[in-house]
């Protein structure tokens, strides 16, 4: 008789126990979220048309009941909360907008089964996108100018930079100069008018000249000028 009540008592805390395991599973309950990487910095604002390679993000999880930390990427909605600075899309690949500035990129997710009225755990990261101080852009903190003088044929053809700032020349091109992050490359490309032909660049700023001669691609070590001329 105590043999068998000993077995029934063993079978309920065998119950027990497993009803208590399977009660925490189900109450695993998500406490934040993890974006990395948490910044990121992109040195010039994205060029219209042109496909850029996104970067990826990830997001974690932080759980309770028991603790654990999950890859929750899939599971989260992506948003941007300035899109003309940065675009995320629902997988999390993030891309440049055609603005300078910073944006916050959100992963969130609802604890409620979705229900975007219910409770929301959240994770964030900051993307900030440079470009020239001359039209209110953040800037790095080392940066140098880069200036270019056309000494002939002012409105015979304009030149313009990549990443963007200058555009020189022409009939509307009045930005000559510009700041960019020290050390960085920074090409000039020069395009003549109808009728028009370029001449060269001068100076021997250039480390590399390409498409022609018509791109100059400059190391920017410290403030520097590039001399051009049109004909």
């Amino acid at each position: 008789m105590i043999r068998k009540w000993f077995g029934f008592a063993l079978l309920a805390v065998t119950a027990l126990t497993l009803m208590s395991l399977s009660s925490c599973a189900r109450s695993q309950k998500l406490t934040g979220i993890t974006v990395t990487p948490s910044s990121f910095t992109y040195f010039s604002p994205a060029a219209a048309g042109v496909q850029q390679t996104p970067i990826p993000l990830t997001a974690y999880g932080s759980y309770i009941h028991p603790p654990a930390n999950k890859n929750v990427t899939n599971q989260a909605v992506w948003a941007s909360d300035n899109p003309l600075v940065a675009q995320v899309s629902n997988a999390g690949q993030l891309t440049a907008g055609t603005g300078c500035g910073v944006g916050n990129i959100s992963a969130s997710i609802y604890t409620d089964g979705g229900n975007m009225n219910g409770n929301v755990v959240v994770g964030v990261m900051t993307v900030t996108v440079e470009g020239p101080a001359s039209q209110g852009c953040p800037t790095s903190t080392a940066t140098s100018n880069l200036s270019v003088d056309i000494t002939a044929g002012n409105a015979d053809g304009v030149i313009v930079s990549s990443p963007s700032g200058i555009n020189c020349g022409g009939s509307g091109g009045t930005i000559c100069s510009a700041a960019f992050p020290t050390s960085s490359s920074v090409a000039l490309t020069a395009t003549p008018n109808s009728g028009k032909s370029f001449l060269g660049w001068a100076g021997g700023t250039c480390s590399s000249v390409s498409a022609g001669g018509l791109t100059c691609t400059v190391v920017l070590t410290s403030d520097t000028t590039v001399d051009a001329s049109f004909n």
